[in-house]
């Protein structure tokens, strides 16, 4: 009896466990012409639904915990018309699809893929997104991922009429890594949000390549722009880490500060603009260290009162203009002894410590004239002009107020020119 207790005890106990135990999450492979959406409103959590190669239709919309995901050569065809794919609920997996056909209304954010505010945790990897008006929306989705995709915009029609590769409204921690954006209006746009970390993307035909709007405390670390009107444009934010990008051929600038405040700049490489490496427009309170701007019209803009920023160890090389200061105080731009490298300054380092024996000034009494009557250029050679020079160079006091850099470096910083993308 006492043997047969046993045996019933066990059977008992692993009854319950079995009835206890989290089911296993199904697989459902899909053929083309077989209906979507009856199986995701029927999947379980955790269920993966499996596009197998071919046209899919769409639209779909997910509202629970699943993966979507597409074996090599599956398509998700939009109608024309809203989002392809929608997700409402949290930790929804989405990848390996390449999905075209979303609708062209801005105002409804018409998408590939729309994560609404009530999805968090979504996670988009390895996808193509081509042709559609969005390629990804996180509206309010917290802590969302987009990684390792492919986002083609439209060609061929206005930029006002085109999306964004990536945007993200509200949505704290999101993160948009190793991705490719092109043709569109731009890259990645971010307004107010925070805590966003955007890494190691590439960008190119856009309007801005990352747009900053009334963002807080994120990151812009590693990524590269090419043949963008501007590679990061970054207005109203504050508290942020830009890092390692690399901005080449961009039409207007490579980095634009717009009421920045209190960021780190650092280690980025800015070339061959077309207008301007770099535009700062009352922007306070920032670090620019060791970055490389080479070969724009102008190398940094600073204007509009911007204050308390400090620059040590940049190198311009080889701009028109190494600096245009629009103002009339006096700043020193270097820091402990160690200032910044200037290509076109003819210093000697006669006691070799790597900082030019004399101060460095970009502008001069020429210059502010050339800014404020751009038809004066025409007298540039002239042999008043070159008295004025002459004279500044003998009486330091006729300098206006502006730019000087008090230990500028004999080398440049070690961040090299990267190669063309």
């Amino acid at each position: 009896m006492v043997g047969a207790a046993r045996i019933l005890g066990g059977f008992a106990l692993a009854l319950a466990m079995t009835l206890h135990a989290p089911a296993r999450a199904a697989v459902l492979r899909v053929q083309p012409g077989e209906a979507i959406q009856p199986l995701i409103d029927a999947a379980a959590p955790g269920d993966e639904i499996r596009l197998a190669p071919g046209r899919h239709a769409g639209p779909l919309a997910i509202g629970r915990r699943l993966t979507l995901a597409g074996e090599p050569g599956a398509w998700l065809a939009g109608t024309g018309s809203g989002s392809v794919i929608t997700v409402t609920g949290d930790d929804v997996r989405i990848e390996g699809l390449k999905i075209t056909g979303s609708g062209s209304d801005l105002p409804a954010m018409d998408s590939a893929i729309l994560v609404r505010r009530t999805a968090r945790r979504a996670q988009v990897r390895g996808n193509e997104l081509e042709g559609n008006l969005f390629g990804v929306y996180l509206h309010g989705a917290a802590g969302s991922v987009v990684e390792g995709n492919t986002i083609l915009g439209r060609k061929g029609v206005r930029m006002a009429d085109t999306g964004d590769g990536v945007t993200i409204w509200n949505a704290p921690g999101a993160r948009v890594v190793d991705n490719t954006v092109r043709w569109g209006r731009d890259g990645i746009y971010v307004r107010v949000s925070r805590d966003n970390s955007f890494e190691r993307n590439r960008f190119s035909d856009l309007r801005f390549a990352v747009h900053y709007m009334y963002t807080l405390d994120s990151r812009i670390i590693g990524n590269r722009s090419h043949d963008n009107h501007v590679g990061l444009a970054i207005m109203f934010s504050s508290g942020l880490e830009i890092r390692d990008n690399v901005s080449e051929r961009d039409r207007d600038h490579g980095l634009a500060l717009n009421y920045t405040n209190d960021s780190v700049i650092a280690g980025n490489v800015v070339r061959y603009g077309g207008q301007k490496c770099v535009f700062v427009y009352n922007a306070n309170g920032n670090r620019f260290s060791d970055n490389w701007f080479e070969g724009c019209p102008i190398g940094i803009h600073f204007t509009a009162g911007s204050e308390r920023n400090v620059l040590t160890g940049n190198a311009f090389v080889g701009n028109r203009s190494q600096v245009k200061y629009v103002g009339t105080r006096y700043l020193d731009w270097s820091r402990d002894g160690r200032g910044n490298y200037w290509s076109d300054n003819p210093a000697f380092d006669l006691d070799g410590d790597g900082i030019a024996d004399r101060p460095y000034r970009p502008n001069d009494v020429i210059d502010v004239i050339l800014w404020t009557l751009p038809a004066a250029k025409a007298l540039t050679n002239s042999p008043a002009v070159q008295m004025v020079r002459w004279a500044q160079a003998r009486f330091p006091a006729l300098y206006p107020g502006g730019v000087v850099d008090s230990a500028p470096l004999m080398q440049p910083v070690a961040v090299p020119p990267p190669a063309s993308p």
